[in-house]
């Protein structure tokens, strides 16, 4: 990358650049340029194979942006709309670690919660597993949820529910996560679940008395100047999938987030920028602290990274995945103690301390239809951006 593409990155940054890092080639961060640009033939590939319509990367090195770019279409149906750097994408899953859990541990900071605390301890009428023949009882607790070992299903029947209770229903939406059938003993099992996450919602709530948008609003986006990591946007997004004949456009795609939920939910529905999730990741490399303002404390941020010993074989930290099957965003290179999470709409971040390299790819792969995948194009961009590295 030369001194013109830095000034191109600096223009086209506009009003944005204030909640953005410096930018730098990458020569002067350890990296090799060259090399870096070999993701503009990854992704082009990626499009052209029907990966997706469009995406945003950015990659950023010890506090620097040293590659920012936008490829292909936020839409394409009803009509071609050419993907921006600024781009707001529907971050899905990646809600679950930037705006639940890093709530929760906010609250751990502040006294409020500890990981121990059974879940019924506030969400009354919770159900233990209870084992079918002995009647022992285990006791589901906060760090369970976060780690995705509470024994809880994946996923509820939206359909179900809906006709039911009626929608948006988030109350008897908890109470259907506090009777459901338990799938396993807590801690013995690693299950993805979007329960545990909407679960926690709940809980910061009742602790708060604030909804999870307005609690993390307030505690992490608005102090580090996220200004488009919103719930709810009112500008025009990366459209997603097209639902009863027109796309969704800053509405959420998940289905239990946008039927049940009302669109602020603990497992998705946060929207949000390549850039202003580099200043939350740099945020978590600096131990919860960027730009002088903090929001974690340090040992709040290594508890939050950190597999616990217990469910070691879950590859689950509190909130971000370290090395379970679903961390195909940190590629083959990044080293163990490295941390991500990605999102079903085509959305990823993945986070090294020990390189303090960030890799966002922010993709709408859900749209038109739902049908693509970018699994592998996630490994790939990993795989570049490490192989640039060449000052450890």
């Amino acid at each position: 990358m030369n001194k013109l593409m830095v000034i191109v990155l600096l223009i086209i940054s506009g009003s944005s650049f204030a909640q953005m890092l410096p930018v730098a080639e990458p020569e002067a961060v350890g990296m090799d340029g060259s090399i870096l640009g070999r993701l503009d033939t990854v992704i082009a590939n990626a499009i052209a194979e029907k990966q997706t319509p469009g995406a945003v990367v950015l990659v950023s090195r010890k506090g620097s942006v040293v590659f920012r770019r936008a490829y292909g279409n936020s839409m394409l149906i009803p009509e071609k709309k050419e993907m921006t750097i600024d781009a707001v994408f529907d971050l899905a899953s990646l809600t679950k670690p930037m705006a639940t859990a890093t709530s929760v541990m906010i609250l751990i900071d502040r006294g409020q919660i500890r990981l121990l605390d059974a879940v019924a301890k506030f969400i009354p009428g919770f159900k233990p597993w209870e084992d079918e023949e002995t009647k022992k009882k285990s006791t589901i607790r906060i760090w369970h949820l976060l780690t995705h070992t509470s024994g809880l299903p994946p996923y509820a029947p939206v359909t179900d529910l809906e006709q039911k209770y009626g929608a948006p229903n988030p109350d008897s939406l908890i109470q259907y996560i506090a009777e459901v059938e338990r799938h396993s003993p807590p801690a013995t099992k690693f299950k993805y679940s979007c329960l545990n996450f909407i679960t926690l919602q709940k809980i910061v709530e009742i602790i708060t008395g604030m909804k999870l948008d307005q609690f993390s609003e307030e505690n992490i986006f608005k102090p580090l100047n996220m200004n488009n990591t919103v719930y709810t946007p009112d500008v025009t997004c990366a459209v997603t999938e097209i639902i009863d004949g027109e796309p969704l456009d800053g509405i959420v795609h998940d289905p239990l987030a946008r039927v049940m939920m009302d669109c602020v939910s603990g497992n998705a529905g946060l929207f949000s920028t390549a850039d202003d999730m580099s200043v939350y990741a740099r945020m978590m490399l600096n131990m919860g602290e960027y730009n002088g303002v903090r929001i974690l404390s340090p040992l709040a941020v290594r508890t939050m990274i950190t597999v616990p010993e217990k469910v070691s074989f879950s590859g689950r930290a509190l909130g971000w995945d370290v090395d379970s099957p679903y961390s195909s965003s940190g590629g083959d290179l990044f080293p163990y103690g490295s941390y991500g999470h990605t999102g079903y709409t085509g959305t990823s971040m993945w986070i090294d301390p020990m390189t303090e390299t960030v890799v966002i790819l922010l993709t709408n792969r859900v749209h038109p239809d739902d049908s693509a995948s970018v699994v592998r194009l996630r490994s790939l961009v990993a795989n570049v951006v490490a192989a640039s590295i060449i000052d450890l």
